[in-house]
């Protein structure tokens, strides 16, 4: 192989890394659903002619979609026959390579001067792909047929022109077909983008140097992992995660993971986890997979992303476990929630390895909760998808941050005023949900709370989230966040879930009223290491009450609230007399 000085590599990593962003920025600007075009649930991708193993992946693309898409379109090269340029694949079977029924992938083959060069592929999440309830997360689904439509690997697009008997099919099979086929439209569109702009690198660079590039770029991502973890000192660790229960069964579902490093090698090994479960909760292989490959980036984030970043880490497969679902299992809670826990038990795991790279758990959440019905003021139908963010875990470095994105990806909440204009909806609070970051040395970063009244007409609730049981795992002697928690204000009365966080079909009438408040992340180290003029900051700013620190960091503050030098005169005085 002809070696490639280090600046003509670089341009042409930013080159494809370019493409995929391209990608990005095309597919958000023409979608129609807000939960893409505002909340960014999507991502885009080069993937190998031959394997389906990552080249590059856009720079805003959801982190848990980095390994799955790997998957899926591995799973389209094995059944793709006949392929022609123009031609593009959909496909959202959770069992071959893919995550819940809602997360449609396109897989694009890419030719340059007549020959196959690489896949471009897409994941976009739809707000409904029809299923029992609007918007998919069906909390008490027993089989994955109630969760919506599910399509293996078919041509919808052949040598450029839309397959118009497919494309029939799939919108008679969903809610509010007439935004879906712009989200369509839009998603074929950034997969042509991409073929633009990547036959432009290859005009000025030829194939022959872009596919060495590439090989060079795996190598050292491989190189770069592997001197990573041979940071780690050898040896097995343990970490654990709770899921609140699968929507069916009241139950908690745990995530056993024990991490083996020897020399530059991770190996991962959940086989003491929950067997499968009858509910929503099962995780496929993909996510699974993808979700371990996430929580080692989000260790060493330095590490750039394709396929050679994986190669170092060995995952056994869960099988009896939730973790390896199969189907009719059902799995729409796999990619939003549980790939969350998989992560934070790896994150668990580490941290008594490498503490001082580590942090206590985030949110962990999605917050994932839809509202369908009828808008008798525009006279149309609609689903409204709404994620949340929450805190992040606390750290050597410092405080978790407040309301971030999931640890899945960087997908934000949509703008409420997005969704009253869109939706027959009033956002009557959208605040801090106080008291919910992890008591720590470091303290959790805090979760939000918001309520969601219903204008006008009827509708229907579901929600999937998590974290209402158990809150995000502390590190170090750090107390976990605070929980979830789900209130609907009726008429009748008011309700709080059996699952606490997961229900479905809630009936809705104008006035009816859903609060929502995420969890905070953990703390990191004991919380009566914290220094006495952060507790007393984080008590003037109402962040916690004078009760929630004696409680919390061990501490009696006079006042209501107290100043911060009174409350920190408070707490060195108890501290001494502890002493």
């Amino acid at each position: 192989m002809t070696e490639i000085d280090p600046v003509t590599l670089a341009v042409i990593q930013n080159g494809l890394q370019q493409v995929c962003d391209e990608m990005d920025l095309a597919f958000v600007r023409a979608a129609f659903s807000p939960v893409i075009s505002e909340a960014l649930d999507r991502s885009d991708g080069i993937y190998d002619k031959d394997t389906g193993a990552l080249v590059a992946q856009g720079e805003l693309g959801l982190p848990v979609f980095v390994g799955a898409m790997q998957f899926s379109t591995q799973a389209v090269i094995e059944r793709a026959r006949d392929i022609r340029p123009g031609d593009m694949y959909i496909v959202n079977d959770p069992y071959l390579g893919g995550t819940h029924l809602m997360d449609v992938k396109f897989a694009k083959p890419f030719f340059f001067r007549g020959e196959l060069f690489a896949w471009l592929a897409n994941t976009g999440h739809w707000p409904d792909t029809g299923g029992a309830v609007p918007g998919g997360f069906s909390a008490t689904a027993t089989e994955v047929e109630q969760e919506g439509l599910r399509l293996p690997p078919v041509k919808l697009y052949k040598e450029g022109e839309i397959d118009d008997e497919i494309l029939s099919i799939i919108l008679s099979n969903i809610r509010i077909a007439e935004e879906r086929i712009g989200d369509i439209k839009a998603q074929a569109a950034a997969l042509a983008v991409g073929e633009s702009r990547l036959t432009a690198l290859l005009d000025r660079w030829g194939p022959g140097l872009i596919n060495a590039a590439i090989a060079e770029l795996r190598v050292r991502a491989e190189r770069q992992m592997r001197a990573e973890i041979a940071t780690i000192p050898d040896g097995v660790y343990r970490g654990r995660a709770v899921v609140d229960s699968d929507g069916v069964v009241d139950e908690p579902l745990e995530i056993a993971m024990a991490v083996t490093k020897r020399g530059s090698d991770l190996c991962f090994d959940m086989a003491g986890s929950s067997p499968p479960c009858a509910g929503p909760m099962n995780s496929v292989l993909a996510t699974t997979k993808s979700s371990i490959y996430l929580a080692i980036k989000h260790v060493f984030p330095d590490v750039p992303i394709n396929a050679g970043t994986f190669a170092p880490l060995h995952i056994r497969d869960p099988d009896g476990t939730f973790l390896h679902a199969r189907y009719p299992r059902p799995v729409s809670g796999c990619a939003a929630e549980v790939s969350q826990r998989i992560a934070e038990a790896v994150f668990d795991a580490l941290a008594k390895a490498i503490p001082e790279r580590l942090f206590a758990a985030p949110a962990g959440t999605s917050g994932n909760f839809a509202v369908g019905g009828y808008d008798p003021a525009h006279a149309r139908a609609y689903v409204m998808y709404v994620i949340s963010g929450g805190g992040y875990g606390g750290s050597e470095s410092g405080d978790g941050l407040t309301n971030g994105c999931s640890t899945i990806g960087i997908s934000k909440s949509q703008p409420i005023e997005v969704l009253e204009q869109r939706y027959p909806v009033l956002f009557e609070e959208y605040s801090l949900h106080e008291g919910s970051g992890g008591a720590g040395a470091a303290r959790g970063g805090f979760g939000v709370t918001y309520k969601m009244t219903l204008r006008r007409g009827q509708a229907r609730a579901s929600m999937v989230m998590d974290h209402g049981r158990v809150g995000p795992n502390g590190a170090l002697g750090g107390a976990e966040g605070g929980r979830n928690k789900v209130v609907v204000e009726r008429a009748g009365g008011r309700y709080v879930p059996t699952h606490l966080s997961k229900d479905q079909d809630i009936a809705l009438a104008p006035g009816d009223s859903v609060t929502v408040s995420t969890p905070g992340g953990g703390g990191w180290g004991s919380p009566f290491a914290r220094e006495a003029h952060a507790v007393a900051r984080d008590v003037a700013l109402g962040y916690y009450t004078p009760e929630d620190a004696a409680a919390l960091f061990g501490v009696a503050l006079a006042g209501t609230p107290p100043t911060p030098d009174a409350a920190a005169t408070a707490i060195l005085r108890r501290r001494k007399a502890a002493e």
